[in-house]
């Protein structure tokens, strides 16, 4: 038996042209404790640049949530951040019944316009219900959508990015999001990485009855993006209704100018060999 290992070492640092005051700045960057076949090992995260209080917590969805405060900050503060996880194979994220519901409806950035309406009825009508019509729909959007950079924004919603046709992979996301729920497939946003990525990464989270007990449900994650499951090189972060429930970083703070954030990112891979007595 073999067990992946996921290392991952991610650093944001925002400049600032003058001193800023009351920084209140929020990440959502530490995978949870647990989620489906993947476990977090451990995680830390530094603070650096500025005299901080930071408070730990988790939100409505179950999310791991870092709440960074300062009084002031002189030119600059860093948030290195270095996480371990580890993946097996065999089992689906639970998803439950109890957040199934929120996942059901539209949100900010997937309301549905008439195309979306139009091509949900469409794909209802191959007759397909659970899983299947859960592959026809990531298949269609993998199919429909074109990757393109520079094109959308953080604040583009499923029916925009349709209207243009392309998008990056949160813009895949929010559309399979706006049909699965358009069809009766609770669904949610996933944040995360993908080894080989140098971002961040997003797909999808079908719920779906599980087979070996009906009354509960397992999530089955697709990347329609690259038009396949999303399996062991995947690390997930945050799950929500879309984009804005789990954006990675942003905060506020009082000041003249706005501060310019410059990233880094490693995920290294390395496959575990476990020995059975």
């Amino acid at each position: 038996m073999a067990l992946t290992r996921l290392v991952l070492q991610q650093t944001f640092r925002y400049d600032y042209a003058s001193p800023v005051g009351r920084l209140h700045h929020r990440l959502m960057v530490v995978p949870p404790a647990c989620h489906g076949d993947q476990r977090r090992i451990s995680s830390q995260i530094e603070v650096t640049g500025a005299e901080v209080r930071v408070v730990e917590s988790l939100d409505a969805f179950g999310n791991a949530l870092v709440e960074v405060r300062a009084a002031r900050v002189q030119a600059w503060v860093e948030f290195v951040v270095r996480v371990v996880v580890e993946r097996s194979t065999g089992r689906g994220a639970t998803g439950g019944r109890d957040d199934s519901a929120p996942m059901l409806l539209p949100s900010a950035l997937t309301e549905p316009d008439a195309a979306l309406a139009a091509a949900a009825h469409e794909l209802l009508a191959s007759g397909d219900t659970g899983l299947a019509l859960a592959e026809r729909v990531s298949a269609w959007v993998a199919a429909t959508m074109h990757y393109r950079h520079d094109v959308t924004g953080v604040r583009t919603t499923a029916a925009e990015a349709l209207a243009v046709g392309a998008g990056v992979c949160q813009d895949y996301a929010h559309v399979m999001l706006a049909l699965c729920r358009l069809c009766a497939l609770p669904a949610r946003y996933v944040s995360g990485h993908l080894v080989g990525e140098g971002g961040s990464h997003a797909w999808v989270e079908v719920l779906l009855a599980s087979a070996d007990d009906p009354a509960s449900l397992v999530a089955v994650a697709f990347d329609p993006t690259n038009d396949r499951r999303a399996g062991s090189r995947y690390l997930t972060v945050a799950v929500g209704r879309d984009y804005a429930d789990v954006a990675p970083t942003y905060g506020t703070f009082s000041g003249p100018v706005g501060g310019v954030l410059s990233t880094t990112k490693t995920l290294d891979e390395e496959t575990v060999d476990l020995v059975l007595c």
